[in-house]
């Protein structure tokens, strides 16, 4: 069945394009064209913004479920809420946790995918942790962190065959060894909650860490020792070029005067939005849980971020991916064509998914409608309606 959009402002990369009828058949966009073909179903976008869909590749859940909570339900349930607000491609984060419970996830991830009908595309999974430093450690549950044992990860490697991505400390003992093997097998490795210093950076980037997850926290930045100065991962990774990085846009994590930073600094092609989202995403103010909804820790939703009861810090975000392109064109008032880069095109180039990401001849028809205001109206993925407004 072919399907048309016409009457929207399409979204290229280098520009906002009018007056352009874009086709797709069975889930793969086929033309982008004046012309006016043929078609069996025609979706008027009465001149919304047509979108390539948004790719959030980090994420631990969202509409009260976590993807930790081990059911098919939980997979089901946040990968449904997301694409409701434009996102068509999530990667299911895992916070630090047990052994049994990391492989457990792998085959309830599995299960989950083949039921996935109306949800955003889950093609695997990110491990952030356990291995992360102390002192870094954020919302982590402190009980869980270790250093990396070739014993242990090998064993989570041999067994989770769906793992793309490991946010890890690289200074800790025995991580370079684990970000080469990650390397080896064409695993994403980020630095993540890491206490390390610019010369264990330049070693991490030279044994396969290229990026940074959620770039300014649980992470090490300027400081002294004694009458010396020294910088951490933060500067790091404005100094290595070619570094990605990734930002939590919920307009809390960061101030607009950060989200402007980093853009300038780093640059729409290296910079991916994220939501880092939990169970709250979508849910109410009050009380929930990071992680397992039995096992995990107590957080507070309240002022539209997520807390540890103490408010001493953060505990993910509750941001949904239409809040984070409103957040940065309206907040620190980057061009929605750069925005969107940062939402959908730069995420998928990270994550190495060739086949996403743009408006383009031959790539998946995951695509999102969405008004001035980022409302989302529209929502296909693969080439299948799953949320119209």
């Amino acid at each position: 069945m072919k399907t048309k959009i016409s009457g929207g402002k399409l979204i290229f990369p280098d520009r906002i394009a009018e007056g352009l009828n874009l086709y797709f058949e069975d889930g793969i966009i086929t033309e982008i064209t004046e012309a006016s073909l043929p078609c069996d179903v025609e979706i008027d976008a009465a001149g919304r913004y047509v979108s390539p869909g948004f790719v959030d590749i980090h994420s631990h859940g969202g509409g009260d479920a976590d993807f930790l909570d081990g059911t098919v339900e939980a997979f089901l349930k946040a990968s449904r809420m997301h694409a409701c607000y434009g996102t068509t491609t999530i990667v299911p984060t895992a916070t630090s946790g047990e052994l049994a419970e990391t492989l457990a996830m792998e085959k309830v991830y599995e299960q989950a995918v083949a039921q996935n009908t109306n949800g955003a595309d889950m093609p695997g999974l990110h491990l952030e942790g356990p291995y992360f430093a102390m002192g870094q450690r954020g919302a982590q549950d402190p009980k869980h962190l270790r250093n990396p044992k070739p014993e242990e990860y090998m064993q989570i490697l041999d067994n989770c065959k769906h793992v793309l991505r490991w946010s890890i400390a690289p200074e800790l003992p025995g991580a370079l060894e684990l970000g080469e093997e990650l390397r080896r097998r064409g695993i994403l490795a980020a630095i993540g909650h890491s206490d390390a210093g610019y010369a264990e950076v330049e070693a991490a980037w030279k044994a396969g860490y290229t990026h940074v997850t959620h770039l300014y926290s649980g992470m090490s930045s300027l400081h002294r020792k004694n009458a010396y100065r020294y910088i951490g991962v933060l500067e790091s990774a404005y100094l290595i070029d070619d570094m990605t990085v990734e930002i939590i846009a919920d307009g809390k994590h960061l101030p607009a005067g950060l989200l402007k930073f980093v853009y300038k600094f780093k640059g729409p092609e290296r910079t991916a939005l994220i939501t880092d989202s939990m169970r709250g995403a979508g849910m109410p103010d009050g009380p929930s849980v990071l992680g397992h909804f039995e096992k995990g820790l107590p957080v507070v939703i309240e002022e539209g971020v997520a807390k540890l009861p103490d408010r001493t810090s953060f505990a993910g975000s509750v941001a949904t991916a239409d809040r984070l392109v409103r957040n940065m064109v309206q907040m620190a008032e980057v061009p929605l064509t750069d925005v969107i880069k940062m939402a959908a095109t730069t995420p998928a180039k990270i994550m190495g998914f060739a086949d996403r990401g743009s408006l383009a001849k031959g790539l998946r028809a995951d695509i999102a409608l969405f008004d001035e205001n980022i409302n989302v109206s529209h929502v296909i993925v693969g080439g299948n309606s799953v949320y119209t407004k």
